[in-house]
């Protein structure tokens, strides 16, 4: 990302865009899909590997704001933990995900597409079997 200037244009990025069933040039169209991250400002690394959350500070000054200015966002993917607990409140990923039908049409929470991801997939394959197969038809849908 720091390369390209592009949220996701990595790896998970990749894994993103798989599970979404789009290209890039449709993932990256702003007329078609927004990118808001929880803060922007990019946190730093983990001494043991990783990105630190998101500061505390950053979304409260302007996600609200944000949102407000779109208003004809049909769909919101929470991607990872912490856009999940900032739009739903203390909980755990995987039994978001796993009950992602009680969020939709609106919400849907996804885990975060990293490299680290793919060892949760193995342990969790109702993900591959019941999750993406309706995050596809929902997002071809609206695209």
């Amino acid at each position: 990302m720091h390369l390209s200037g592009l949220s996701f244009w990595d790896a998970s990025g990749d894994r993103l865009r798989d599970w979404l069933g789009v290209d890039k040039a449709t993932f990256y169209d702003d007329s078609r899909i927004a990118i808001a991250p929880m803060g922007f400002c990019y946190p730093g690394r983990l001494p043991n590997g990783g990105d630190r959350p998101p500061r505390p500070e950053c979304a409260p000054l302007w996600r609200a704001r944000l949102l407000a200015a779109m208003p004809q966002v049909k769909l919101t993917l929470l991607v990872g933990s912490y856009a999940q607990a900032w739009a739903l409140g203390r909980g755990q990923m995987t039994e978001r995900v796993r009950r992602f039908r009680d969020y939709l049409p609106q919400v849907m929470p996804l885990p975060h597409p990293s490299w680290r991801t793919g060892v949760w997939e193995r342990r969790n394959p109702w993900f591959a079997a019941e999750v993406l197969p309706e995050l596809r038809r929902r997002v071809a849908e609206l695209l």
